[in-house]
């Protein structure tokens, strides 16, 4: 048996380093100016026990470009570094000082981002040479100058920096990588990834009124340093030191174009893991399921990592938008993506739940408002209720069902409203729906006649939800207006009697299939009330239900299966009776075709030439 230890060779380490550790070269920026942020940091934090005496003045990363050089400086006023110092951070490939230091200060190192080490290395993805300069904080300490040109030899010697103490890092950016020479490259870059780091960016210079005038009365300005982050975003503040104003210009900021959103959620956690950010429910639109995902841009103490937020927050509120910030989120080495673990499935958990209590709030603290908004939030509710068990438990508590009059109730509530009327011979809780006020009119006024209630159920998600619904709810059943005639869809024990008779039935029977399409209706008598319409267009709830889920899902569940419809005869109407002793054949066919095409023509499904012989029909029927 063998043991040693494996030997890694940096000469072939190195170029993986350089060009494969980030996806993305215009990272970079973000790791470097990221490293000055820690710099600034840490000597914050060593002022703040004592250790450092000094002022710490200004604390600043600039990002300098110098296009007749083709250089980018990232220079701070931060801890800077001893030559010892630069031995041990920078020549020794994933030795992390931030890490070290955290390590070192354990709760007092506040904010430091830097972990792995190899954030510095990512400036050889764009340069042919990279220099440091540094003095440290230390008493006494000397300037020094490190250099490398991207291969594993360096030089190392004492300097002078004329602004003390700090680090500059400057780029010479090598021919394949001058598109970071351009000034707007740059500004986008550091706004993408820097725009609400804790220190203070400086890059180039901005105008200013001096608040002095000139002899013709015009304000002198003058050039100062243009600082291009806000060091203290909302989502780091405490909730109770803001107003909603500040929320709604917070929003305004990260999308500038949007409509303001209809409400936001604070979150400040700091057990067991640390979460803090704001989320805002947006307006959707009603009618459709159409929703932007990836507008909740994921932060790791306060360096901006991605948009995909996938896994960490719930699939239902991936519609929000808004900002989330954790340094307990686990990243991949280069803090592109997030990686899934424990931590990630508590913090998606504890969204959801945050969430939920934030609407079981809203409702019950002011009821009348929820109950207003409810139509524009209700998407993101039934999302959730449909596809997060958890949320859905909590949200029973909130959800709330619509009625035909435009009145809410919670279920429990519309149950109670319904039972005594609406339960049938089975002792099952019928809810009666509509999914279209207009298309569904005549349904909705036989079912209201009889005393019965009618929902409002629309939207793409509503066969999703009637399912999960279902299976809360004992004893209960989701039936649509016309998915049968009233008296079938709520089973009572005394049933009306037909005035046809079988015979009688059979004789139309082939009447009504001839005129109407077989293989896309069935025929079928039913004892109505006379004054109900003599056809009706049904669908059965169970194949409407499957169609319409296939619709939002994408999925076949029965392939090219075609949408059938029940063309149901009113066997007690006048006009249906009165065929029976219709002798003239022509004219029985003629009435058949009229009947049918009229209850046609009320579901919307009348088109085309079979349109235009209707009117045609309708005009020679009037003039005779």
């Amino acid at each position: 048996m063998a043991t040693g230890t494996i030997r890694v060779n940096t000469e072939n380490i190195f170029p993986i380093i350089k060009k494969f550790l980030y996806s993305d070269h215009e990272i970079f920026l973000r790791e470097l100016v990221s490293n000055g942020v820690d710099a600034c940091q840490k000597i914050k934090t060593l002022s703040s026990l004592g250790e450092f005496k000094g002022e710490t003045g200004r604390l600043f990363v600039e990002v300098k470009l110098d296009k007749e050089a083709k250089t980018i400086t990232i220079s701070d006023a931060g801890i800077g570094m001893t030559a010892e110092e630069v031995e041990k951070y920078i020549n020794q490939v994933a030795f992390s000082g931030a890490e070290e230091f955290v390590n070192q200060y354990k709760d007092k190192a506040q904010g430091i981002i830097g972990h792995f080490g190899l954030g510095f290395y990512s400036s050889f993805m764009v340069s042919k040479k990279v220099e440091i300069v540094s003095q440290s904080w230390k008493e006494g300490a000397k300037a020094v100058r490190w250099e490398c040109d991207g291969t594993t030899d360096y030089t190392l010697a004492e300097t002078e920096r004329p602004a003390g103490r700090g680090t500059d890092i400057i780029l010479h950016i090598a021919e394949d990588s001058e598109e970071f020479l351009d000034e707007f490259r740059i500004k986008d870059i550091l706004k993408k990834y820097c725009s609400f780091l804790p220190v203070e960016i400086i890059f180039g210079t901005r105008k200013e009124k001096t608040g002095v005038q000139d002899t013709e009365g015009k304000d002198i300005e003058t050039d100062v340093p243009d600082v291009l982050n806000d060091t203290h975003p909302i989502w780091m503040k405490a909730p109770n030191t803001l107003n909603e104003d500040d929320y709604k210009d917070f929003y305004a900021k990260l999308y500038p174009y949007a409509e303001q959103p209809l409400f936001n959620i604070h979150l400040n956690v700091d057990y067991p893991f640390n979460l803090t950010g704001v989320l805002y429910f947006p307006k959707l639109n009603r009618e459709k399921f159409e929703f932007q995902k990836n507008k909740i841009q994921l932060y790791s103490n306060q360096v901006f990592v991605t948009e995909n937020v996938e896994g960490i927050v719930p699939d239902f509120l991936t519609m929000l938008h808004g900002v989330l910030d954790s340094p307990d989120i686990p990243l991949n080495v280069s803090r592109s993506y997030l990686q899934s673990d424990a931590n990630v499935k508590k913090i998606s958990a504890h969204i959801s739940k945050k969430v939920a209590d934030k609407l079981e709030e809203m409702f019950k603290n002011n009821r009348e408002d929820f109950e207003q908004k409810w139509d524009d939030i209700k998407v993101f509710i039934e999302f959730g209720f449909i596809t997060d068990e958890k949320f859905a438990e909590r949200a029973q508590k909130f959800f709330l069902l619509k009625n035909m009059e435009g009145k809410y109730f919670t279920t429990e509530e519309y149950t109670n409203k319904i039972k005594p009327l609406q339960t049938d011979k089975d002792d099952r809780i019928v809810y009666l729906y509509a999914s279209n006020r207009d298309e569904q009119y005549g349904f909705i006024k036989t079912a209201t006649d009889q005393g019965y209630d009618v929902l409002l159920m629309e939207g793409p998600l509503a066969s999703h939800m009637l399912n999960k619904l279902e299976a809360k709810m004992e004893k209960a059943s989701f039936a649509r207006v016309d998915a049968d005639v009233i008296h079938k869809l709520i089973k009572k024990t005394n049933e009306n009697i037909s005035k046809l008779t079988k015979e009688q039935e059979d004789q139309l029977r082939p009447l009504f299939e001839n005129v109407s399409e077989k293989d896309k209706f069935t025929v079928q008598f039913e004892p109505l009330d006379s004054s109900d319409k003599p056809i009706l267009i049904t669908q059965t709830e169970f194949m409407r239900r499957m169609k319409e889920q296939e619709a939002v899902t994408g999925q076949s569940m029965w392939g090219n299966l075609p949408m059938m419809y029940n063309l149901v005869i009113n066997a007690n109407h006048p006009a249906i009776s009165k065929l029976t002793t219709e002798t003239d054949s022509a004219k029985k066919e003629k009435i058949v075709n009229q009947l049918t095409d009229l209850a046609l023509l009320s579901n919307g499904m009348l088109k085309g030439e079979k349109l235009d012989n209707f009117i045609s029909r309708s005009v020679e029927i009037i003039e005779n």
